[in-house]
């Protein structure tokens, strides 16, 4: 019997799950972090990561056989030639790229998934004109670095990771046009997600009392990982993140690229992982509802019966998906006096912006559309997944699992079985 060890590196701290075989979860454990504005997240993340190799029992690390990473999309650093970080990690919503977007948008194809002042390219465009980038060897993302801690390879990452780098999933290589950019750093060597990179250092393995052969595989980002975790293998197969925002993600045998809707595709083997994020979703609602008022009053609407209350609800003015409006203003109007009746609005509301995503996604030449897997604090709303069923007009169902550890802990266990 082996087993496979999932991290996670969340917003919020990160978690390690222990699979077995056969996908069922062994052990999980937690590192909340602790955040400040003086706070050094490189030690902090290294503190978490050797924190959860820690907490794993001794009887599942003697037979841990793989291990992979996901980090946060477009958390970057830049390290030296021994892995040092040479200055402050970016995290994944750090828009200070927006000073580089003229010289990135001179090089980059028109609507580029690179054309965004988040994404990795922007960000490393911004430190390459910064003092300390002259100390600087290695461009990585979190979870390229986190893994080199345990593996011991400088300079190597994914192609999940890499996409907002620019590196072309379709060709697998970076393109020619990333050559104009004249960034003289080391771009990492991309390779294939949860493909073995090399075996745990000998020195980790003989602490922690894993296995000398335990192999450390490539990695993945977080939203991927819960892709993996929920179940959905097939094309047409979706997963709606139901949390403080609402994100879709369709698998597709078609790619679907279009920045003016925040759309892109993720590779996923021979498929596409297609998708957009909407600023509507659950944070609206606990903006005029408490946690018990929404369990209590979802149990009063009629779900056959649809709402005549059209609102778009956001928290404020912008809109990324399916309506690209940095200045669509939040619809919350008419408010009735019947709280049963305005969450059932709202509701409503946030399954057609829902459905309308999906439509787009299949508009754009993404496959139709068959089942729809939730994750998210929105999953547990029986009345809210009837509704969105009602628009979808296909099967919802809860994910089957909705941590990215467990995710991350399938991509190792099956990269090993081939």
């Amino acid at each position: 019997m082996g087993f496979y060890l999932g991290i996670d590196f969340g917003t919020s701290g990160a978690r390690g799950m222990v699979i077995d075989e056969v996908g069922i979860m062994q052990q999980r454990v937690i590192y909340p972090f602790e955040m400040s504005p003086r706070v050094d997240l490189g030690n902090i993340w290294q503190m978490a990561l050797f924190s959860l190799l820690e907490q794993i029992s001794g009887e599942l690390r003697r037979e841990i056989r793989a291990i992979a990473i996901n980090g946060t999309s477009s958390t970057v650093l830049l390290c030296d030639a021994v892995g040092n970080p040479v200055d402050a990690p970016l995290l994944y919503n750090d828009g200070r790229g927006a000073v580089v977007m003229d010289r990135l948008k001179s090089a980059a194809p028109p609507n580029h998934t690179v054309l965004s002042t988040t994404s990795s390219l922007a960000k490393l465009l911004w430190m390459s004109q910064q003092a300390f980038f002259t100390q600087a060897k290695y461009f990585l993302h979190q979870a390229d670095w986190l893994a080199f801690l345990l593996h011991g390879q400088l300079g190597i990452s994914d192609y999940h990771n890499a996409l907002k780098l620019g590196y072309d999933v379709e060709t697998l290589q970076y393109p020619q046009w990333l050559d104009q950019l004249q960034i003289s750093i080391h771009l990492p060597k991309v390779v294939t997600p949860g493909s073995a990179i090399a075996e745990l250092r000998p020195e980790i393995a003989a602490k922690y009392n894993f296995p000398k052969d335990c192999l450390v595989c490539a990695g993945t980002t977080d939203s991927i990982a819960a892709f993996l975790a929920s179940g959905a293998e097939s094309p047409g197969e979706a997963v709606t993140s139901v949390g403080s925002t609402l994100v879709l993600k369709l698998l597709s045998r078609t790619r679907v690229e279009d920045v003016r809707y925040g759309i892109y595709s993720h590779r996923l083997g021979d498929l596409w992982l297609t998708g957009g994020a909407s600023n509507t979703g659950g944070a609206v609602l606990r903006q005029f509802f408490t946690n018990t008022e929404l369990e209590s009053l979802s149990q009063e609407i009629d779900t056959s019966q649809a709402s005549v209350l059209d609102y778009y609800p956001l928290l404020k003015p912008g809109e990324r998906f399916p309506i690209n409006d940095p200045n669509l203003q939040p619809r919350l109007e008419p408010r009735p006096d019947n709280p049963v009746e305005f969450l059932h609005g709202l509701l409503e509301s946030i399954a057609r912006i829902e459905t309308r995503g999906y439509e787009l996604l299949q508009e754009l030449g993404a496959d139709k559309l068959t089942r729809v897997y939730t994750a998210g604090g929105g999953a547990a709303n029986d009345t809210w997944t009837t509704i969105r069923g009602r628009y979808l007009q296909v099967p919802v169902m809860r994910s089957m699992n909705t941590e990215a550890a467990y995710g991350t802990a399938l991509l190792a266990m099956r990269r090993m079985r081939e």
